[in-house]
C-alpha cells in the first residue's frame, strides 16, 4: 500500500530542484521542500506562494530518515549524485519510501543497483534513478521498440540533442562521468568500457540527418538489459554534443581519451573553480530553442528490425515533468513495485510516454 504524505524534493533550491517544485505546484500536489539552506528554502517557498520546508544535512542520517518516514515519495535533485546522492537513496530504501532522482550518471545508477536493490525490495520501496531527459524517453522507447522483435541481437540507442546549454550541475555530473569508469553491455553481460571510442556515423531522421557519433555511457546500458531480451546494447550520441561546434567535432574522438585520463588524475580537481564561474543554468528562452531526437533500433536475432523515434524540446522542463509524474504515480494507492528499477520496469512504458505529450514529446515506432 502506498504511503500517504507529501512528495519531498531534496535539493529543491538548485536549478533542477526549483523546476521540479514549480511542476509539483502546477499539478497541485502536496510537497515538502528540503535541503541545506533555510534561507534559500524560504525564498523558494515564497516564490511558490507557500510550501512546507525542512532543513536536513546529507550527513544527518537520522534526520534524513525522519524527513522521508511520512512521505509518499521523494525526488532527489542534489547532484553530482556520485558525491551527494547516496544518503537520500539510503534513507528511502530504509524507510520504504518511493524514490526518483534526476541523475544522468551511469556510475551512480550502478551503485544504487548494487547496494540498495535488496533493501528496497524488503521495505517495499521502488528506487528509480535517472528519471529525467536522461534517460526516461530512451529507456521507454527501447522497451516499446523491442516488443514483437525479441530476442534481439542488438538494441541501439542514438541521441541527437541540439542547442542544449548545460547547467552548472550538469557540467559537474558530465565531468564526473568522464572521470569514472563506465560499462558496456555485450554478449549478454556488462564489462568495462575502453577509453577510446570507435568512429561512426548514424542516420537520424530529418532534419538532423546523418551525423558523426561517439559511444555514450548512458544509463540505458544498465537499464535496458533488465527488461529487454538482447545480447547487446549500444548507446551513441552526436559528437557535436560534446564538441560544442561542428568545426570541433572531428577532434573529439582524438581528445576524448586524453580528457578522461586527465579527469581521473589530480588535475580533475582543479576544474571546480572554473565551473563555479558558469551560470547556474540557461534561461527559459534559451531552453525553448532546444530540440532533441532519440532513435531506438531493435535488431532481432531472426533478422527483423524495428525503429522507434522520440522527439522533444526543453530537456530541463522535461526532466521536471518526468520526475514529478513518476513520483505522482508512485504516490497513488495500489502502486506495488519495489527494488531498484528502470523507468520501463517501474511504469507502463506506453502510458508514461503518452503522458509526456503535453510537454512536447512525440514518438513513433515502425
Amino acid at each position: 500500500m502506498a504511503q500517504q504524505g507529501p512528495i519531498v524534493v531534496y535539493g529543491a533550491t538548485g536549478y533542477t530542484g526549483t523546476l521540479v517544485a514549480h511542476e509539483l505546484r502546477r499539478r497541485g500536489l502536496d510537497m515538502l521542500l528540503a535541503g541545506r539552506s533555510a534561507e534559500k528554502l524560504a525564498q523558494l517557498a515564497d516564490e511558490l506562494g507557500g510550501a512546507a520546508t525542512r532543513v536536513v544535512a546529507l550527513e544527518d542520517a537520522a534526520g534524513m530518515r525522519a524527513l522521508l518516514a511520512d512521505a509518499a515519495a521523494v525526488i532527489a535533485c542534489a547532484g553530482p549524485f556520485v558525491r551527494y546522492g547516496e544518503p537520500v537513496a539510503r534513507a528511502a530504501a530504509e524507510t520504504g519510501t518511493h524514490y526518483v532522482d534526476t541523475t544522468g550518471e551511469q556510475p551512480y545508477m550502478q551503485l544504487l543497483q548494487e547496494r540498495y536493490d535488496e533493501t528496497a525490495r524488503a521495505a517495499g520501496a521502488a528506487l528509480v534513478p535517472a528519471m529525467g531527459f536522461d534517460y526516461v524517453p530512451g529507456d521507454l522507447l527501447a522497451h516499446l521498440t523491442a516488443q514483437g522483435v525479441e530476442p534481439l541481437r542488438e538494441l541501439v540507442l542514438a541521441y541527437a540533442p541540439q542547442g542544449v546549454q548545460p547547467t552548472r550541475g550538469t557540467l559537474r555530473s558530465a565531468l564526473g562521468m568522464l572521470a569514472a569508469p563506465s560499462v558496456l553491455y555485450e554478449d549478454g553481460d556488462w564489462r568495462p568500457a575502453p577509453l577510446r571510442s570507435p568512429r561512426a556515423r548514424f542516420a537520424f531522421p530529418a532534419p538532423v540527418g546523418e551525423q558523426p557519433v561517439t559511444r555514450y555511457p548512458s544509463g540505458e546500458l544498465l537499464t535496458v538489459p533488465r527488461h529487454v531480451r538482447t545480447r547487446k546494447v549500444t548507446s551513441l550520441i552526436t559528437v557535436e554534443t560534446f564538441a560544442g561546434t561542428p568545426k570541433a567535432a572531428p577532434l573529439m574522438p582524438l581528445l576524448g581519451p586524453g580528457m578522461a585520463l586527465a579527469l581521473r588524475s589530480p588535475l580533475g580537481g582543479m576544474l571546480e573553480p572554473l565551473l563555479a564561474r558558469f551560470p547556474e543554468g540557461p534561461s527559459a528562452s534559451s531552453r525553448g530553442k532546444v530540440r532533441f531526437t532519440i532513435v531506438a533500433l531493435a535488431h532481432g536475432e531472426d533478422g527483423r528490425t524495428r525503429r522507434g523515434v522520440a522527439t522533444g524540446g526543453d530537456v530541463y522542463a522535461l526532466t521536471a515533468a518526468t520526475a514529478v509524474h513518476g513520483a505522482a504515480l508512485m504516490a497513488e494507492p495500489g502502486y506495488d513495485r519495489a527494488g531498484v528499477l528502470s523507468p520501463a520496469s517501474a511504469y507502463d512504458a506506453r502510458a508514461f510516454l503518452d503522458a509526456l505529450a503535453p510537454h512536447g514529446v512525440a514518438y513513433e515506432i515502425a
